[in-house]
């Protein structure tokens, strides 16, 4: 379990310092990287911290922060099977080193151990941006050949830097902020599906339709903006609940 922790809070912080960090980045993945092993260390899982700053060296290059997945949702998919592989094989550890037995000490009653804990943490920092790259990656995986049927070539000397003028762009999807809503949205899913608040979990799910139902019915053309409405929100909303069953098959196993 603690593998699977670890290693979604690789993969997550990777994602958060690409989108914090615009200079000498490396510097920042250096960081994280020998803090990451330093907690795995103090965790008594040092291996698993190696192992976890590796995928994450990898998911940067197959999940690039702009264009298109170098191999579309398999490293998605490969990752969710490594995180839910990790929980079955080590559901739970008798010696959680330093730290753990820090937290059994001064934890107040019978708290969750600390492989939850820090399954908990990863869960919540893969959903802030890297569940953001799992959508942007379905979203184009799943609508790109119909946006290059509906892009136009751009004025020349209209085009931003580093884009070629003759090349097609594809239009603006129309629903802003999903950025932030996103991340938003799937910790909420998370939290409800786990606290077991399924009909605030089905009010908020519904709550969404409602707000983006007024964009979404003046798309009378050829559907586009419905369904990238459908997929971004239900691979979203897929993503945290997947997270949710993570943390529960943990606690059950462990």
């Amino acid at each position: 379990m603690i593998a699977a922790g670890l290693l979604l809070v690789a993969v997550g912080a990777v994602d958060l310092l690409r989108q914090m960090v615009r200079s000498r980045r490396w510097i920042a993945f250096t960081a994280a990287a020998v803090a990451l092993v330093l907690v795995s260390a103090a965790l008594d899982a040092v291996i698993a911290g190696l192992l976890a700053v590796a995928v994450a060296a990898i998911w940067t290059w197959v999940v690039p922060e702009d264009g298109p997945a170098r191999a579309g949702l398999w490293p998605v998919a490969l990752l969710a099977l490594a995180a839910a592989a990790c929980v079955v094989i080590a559901p739970g550890r008798a010696r959680p080193g330093l730290l753990g037995a820090a937290w059994a000490t001064y934890s107040p009653g019978n708290a969750v151990s600390i492989d939850v804990v820090v399954l908990v943490i990863g869960c919540l920092v893969f959903l802030l941006e890297s569940g953001n790259a799992v959508v942007r990656i379905a979203l184009r995986s799943e609508m790109g050949g119909r946006v290059e049927l509906n892009t136009r070539p751009v004025a020349s000397g209209t085009a931003p830097v580093g884009v070629d003028a003759a090349a097609p762009v594809a239009p603006a999807p129309g629903l802003k902020g999903g950025r932030l809503i996103g991340p938003l949205e799937r910790i909420l899913v998370f939290v409800l599906t786990l606290t077991g608040a399924y009909t605030l979990l089905a009010a908020v799910l519904a709550a969404k339709g409602i707000v983006r139902f007024p964009e979404i019915s003046r798309d009378r053309d050829d559907g586009d903006r419905a369904e990238y409405f459908l997929i971004g929100s239900l691979v979203s909303w897929v993503t945290a609940l997947a997270a949710a069953f993570l943390v529960w098959w943990g606690v059950r196993a462990g």
